[in-house]
């Protein structure tokens, strides 16, 4: 009995040591394919494999030319010049040209009188632009100090860190809210963006601030990311009224060329219902009276930001009340080239008097879907209902 026992133990122990050393080899090699998507790792592993290549590739020209051809060698250099860094790839390169020597020696120049087949000038012109192309791009890559690997998932972080910095605390029971972005053209990347934080006594603020930094899509992402965080430090940590003083010379310090941005701040007491809005040069607010069913035009004064030193902003007061919904937008859901503002607010309103009285659920999408869908421009939509 002691010796069974003694031998289930042992058995036991073995398999435990079995599965300690595969996980420990499993989380080096995924630490390892990590670290080289990323492009902390060499690149010795992706040049021996498309050194290998090569000769491969010169075996099948040499023995089939017609469906192996001397071109097939601006396959690995291509995928060199994704993968290596310049050194690695003037390697592959010299790898290349030898290569091609070899089949314009083995290679009958009388077999094919078309050409077909044989390597040709044109084969060689083909190559060399294709090594051109790769060595110029690993060149850029190489200054700009991200590899392609780790370039991907740098944007896919940025766009990411954006729409974390824009996502609305969660509010306390008898508060509703719902918020679209839609970048233009479908990009990933918007000049549009929310930062919202709850602060106070009882964390029972509720503050939030609105921008549409100048320019749309791509153009304006680099900068919605610089402005998003350092608005993202500065709301909760002034005095309401000190925001946008301290956002608007912020912007001024930047000295960008084109470095102005709209902004509205809203600061929103969850206990009450009373709020203030303060606007920097943004398009008004609009309030649903759940009493009336009418909407009403909350417009804060305020210039832009970036613009001038010293400049005052004058808020605007309200209170939503049970049913009262507060909507919040940017220039590019309500004004067109062929719409001005108020046909496009008109517009909004009646399309949001449908959607937010049927179901308050996926409102601000709907609204931007029926409102402006193929709008080539920055969108933003922000709903806030009291219950």
């Amino acid at each position: 009995m002691a010796e069974r026992r003694a031998r289930r133990t042992s058995a036991t122990a073995r398999t435990h040591q079995v599965l300690k050393t595969w996980h420990r080899v499993r989380t080096n090699l995924r630490k390892s394919a990590v670290d080289y998507f990323r492009g902390g790792a060499s690149d010795w592993v992706a040049l021996t494999g498309l050194l290998l290549t090569i000769p491969a590739l010169t075996c099948g020209t040499v023995i089939a030319p017609l469906w192996c051809a001397p071109e097939a060698l601006v396959l690995p250099i291509i995928a060199g010049g994704l993968l290596l860094r310049p050194a690695s790839l003037l390697a592959l390169y010299a790898a290349a040209a030898v290569a091609l020597m070899v089949e314009s020696l083995l290679l009958e120049p009388w077999q094919f009188q078309d050409g077909a087949g044989r390597v040709t000038p044109g084969t060689i012109l083909v190559v060399a632009a294709a090594g051109l192309s790769g060595l110029l791009i690993a060149q850029f890559r190489s200054r700009v100090g991200v590899p392609w690997r780790r370039g991907g998932t740098m944007l896919f972080d940025l766009r990411e860190r954006i729409r974390v910095q824009s996502k609305l605390p969660a509010l306390p029971a008898g508060w509703h809210h719902e918020m679209a972005l839609r970048p233009a053209g479908g990009q990933s990347f918007s000049g549009d963006f929310v930062v919202a934080t709850r602060t106070g006594p009882r964390r029972r603020t509720l503050e939030l601030v609105l921008t549409d930094v100048s320019g749309k899509g791509m153009d304006a992402a680099s900068r919605a990311l610089l402005l998003s965080g350092a608005f993202g430090g500065l709301l909760g940590s002034l005095p309401p009224h000190d925001f946008l003083p301290a956002a608007n010379g912020y912007l001024l310090r930047q000295s960008w060329d084109e470095g102005f941005a709209t902004s509205v701040h809203l600061v929103l007491d969850l206990d009450s219902g009373d709020y203030e809005l303060l606007s920097a040069g943004h398009v008004p607010a609009m309030q649903l009276h759940a009493g009336s069913g009418k909407w009403e035009e909350k417009a804060a004064e305020g210039p832009l930001l970036g613009v001038y030193d010293g400049a005052e902003f004058i808020p605007e007061k309200g209170t939503l009340r049970s049913g009262d919904v507060l909507m919040l937008f940017t220039d590019g859901l309500v004004e067109t080239a062929d719409r001005d503002l108020t046909e496009g607010i008109d517009r909004l309103t009646g399309e949001a008097d449908r959607y937010v009285a049927s179901s308050f659920h996926g409102a601000a999408w709907h609204l931007i879907e029926s409102v402006a869908k193929d709008v080539n421009d920055d969108r933003a939509l922000l709903l806030i209902c009291r219950d």
